[in-house]
């Protein structure tokens, strides 16, 4: 017997299950008013109105619809109410400009548009069929009417997912119902996942559908804690309130939870009973070390890429690493860890790490070509460049793209050059990513005026921030006379990172 897979499978159990548990403790300060707490069936029933709604609109199977928020128990309901219904739900970076929200909505087609209130002014110049502000729930949902069923297709397109990459405008990532099923049931597993944890969404939900915790968690039956905004200490205060037990984040969210346990009145909470998994670069070893020792919390990390849903690879404490000392074993944790359940990994003869499972996506939206190029000879290319150790754990030691991580974000650094290069005193740009110690990495621009211009670090900053987010906008900027090239006239960025790097193992932070 064949079952096809389906988003809506993880809501159905927990709805059969767990439908009496409190399933969402909604953010409490938000523009929008808060829903408070939901039980799984109200989280259901908030599902099933969506996608009445959707009917009523005429929105059918394969329509996208997307989303704008910061985390929010709306946003959650729409992983099921749009994904669960045959619709293809587009979650969208709430941090992109005007410009790049506004490609977004059009490149993928969407024919809905949701804007968290907070947003809905500066956005409002971005055209849709339909565009709806969350919060406004008449808008948002249409109850009492059942939806009309949808013929489940694993192979169907669940949602699209943008991700800055080697060109200068985002791919779409095309994540199908198989995808989803094949991260969430492996993640979990790895992660230990029970019906006796409680998540908090510390990682923003639009960003490779969080990872798709929302579908695994949901499954599983486990209380899903919405944090709008991160912020150290209200990390530890929801995960005191709540009993927290599982977060995911990236390697800044970490430090702002260090940083906030220093000013901490009385015992760290979650000690001996909190997980925090951790991907976007690998920390510092000290780093580790200070998660295990001074909050007391489990260290996990995980390797993986929009692509692939995302996880690739899971690092966890092992039973033969309980007696090493504790540089040891932050040591073995630093590495990105071993090919997840149904992962093949391999190097191939350049150094780049390419990967096959049923979690690699489908390809990229209305891109033949890149997806062509992505996917060449029946493995996933993920542009990073790697090592893989004798105990089998992969190592990414170099990025042979052009794509910067910055606090868990990816940045094109293509994207960036074109930018900067489109103000009118800048004759050549080079972009590349430099070590930092808060961001992982950060944005440094190397940059030729036009002659006689008196353009300085600060204006052009400036004028890039009013093009893309903020946190692709350089933070430094280096004018030179000229940027060495080859004799071809081709910059050759390895070059240009090498003296930033210098002393390093690795080529990535």
């Amino acid at each position: 017997m064949i079952v096809p897979f389906s988003a809506a499978d993880f809501l159905d159990r927990a709805l059969a299950v767990y439908k009496d548990r409190i399933g969402v403790h909604d953010e409490p300060d938000q523009p929008a008013t808060s829903l408070g707490e939901l039980t799984y069936a109200q989280l259901g029933e908030r599902a099933k109105a969506m996608a009445a709604k959707h009917d009523a609109l005429g929105i059918g199977v394969g329509d996208r619809v997307a989303f704008v928020s910061h985390n929010s128990a709306r946003l959650l309901s729409a992983f099921f109410g749009v994904c669960g219904y045959g619709r293809v739900l587009v979650p969208v970076n709430f941090r992109l400009s005007v410009e790049e929200v506004a490609y977004i909505v059009e490149h993928s087609g969407a024919r809905v548009l949701y804007v968290d209130p907070e947003l809905a002014d500066s956005l409002a110049e971005v055209k849709c069929e339909f565009t709806f502000v969350l919060g406004e729930d008449a808008d948002l949902y249409l109850d009492g009417v059942e939806p009309q069923p949808w013929e489940h297709e694993e192979n169907a397109t669940a949602t699209i997912n943008y991700t800055s990459g080697t060109t200068a405008r985002p791919k779409g990532v095309q994540i199908t119902h198989r995808n989803i099923w094949t991260n969430a049931l492996t993640f979990a597993l790895h992660a230990g996942v029970t019906d006796r944890d409680v998540y908090l969404h510390t990682l923003p939900q639009f960003h490779a559908n969080g990872w798709g915790m929302p579908f695994a968690m949901t499954g599983l039956g486990v209380p899903h804690v919405i944090l709008r905004k991160v912020d150290g200490a209200e990390i530890l205060r929801r995960v005191e309130k709540y009993g927290v037990t599982v977060m995911c984040a990236a390697p800044a969210v970490v430090n702002a939870v260090l940083e906030a346990a220093q000013d901490w009145d009385g015992p760290i909470p979650g000690r001996d009973k909190t997980r925090i998994i951790v991907a976007g670069a690998p920390p510092p070893t000290k780093t580790i070390v200070r998660v295990q020792e001074e909050l007391g919390w489990e260290f996990l990390q995980i390797y993986g890429l929009t692509e692939t849903s995302p996880v690739l690879t899971v690092n966890r404490m092992r039973a033969e690493w309980d007696d090493l000392p504790p540089l040891e074993q932050a040591a073995k944790l630093v590495r990105a860890g071993n090919p997840a359940l149904g992962v093949t990994l391999k190097i191939d003869a350049e150094g780049e790490v390419l990967a096959r499972s049923n979690v690699v996506l489908e390809g990229y939206w209305e891109q033949p070509e890149e997806s062509a190029k992505a996917l060449e000879g029946g493995w996933f290319h993920t542009g990073d460049g790697g090592v893989i150790d004798d105990e089998g754990y992969l190592t990414i030691s170099d990025r042979k793209k052009d794509v910067i991580i910055t606090g868990g974000e990816n940045v094109s650094s293509i994207e960036v050059e074109d930018v900067i290069f489109s103000h009118p005193d800048v004759a050549e740009v080079a972009v590349i990513g430099v070590p930092d110690e808060k961001w992982g990495e950060t944005i440094k621009a190397l940059v030729v005026k036009a002659e006689g211009s008196a353009l300085t670090e600060a204006e052009l900053i400036a004028y890039c921030k009013t093009k893309v987010a903020g946190y692709k906008a350089p933070t430094t900027v280096e004018f030179r006379d000229v940027l060495a090239r080859t004799a071809t006239g081709k910059l050759q960025k390895f070059k240009l990172r090498a003296p930033y790097w210098e002393g390093r193992d690795r080529q990535v932070n």
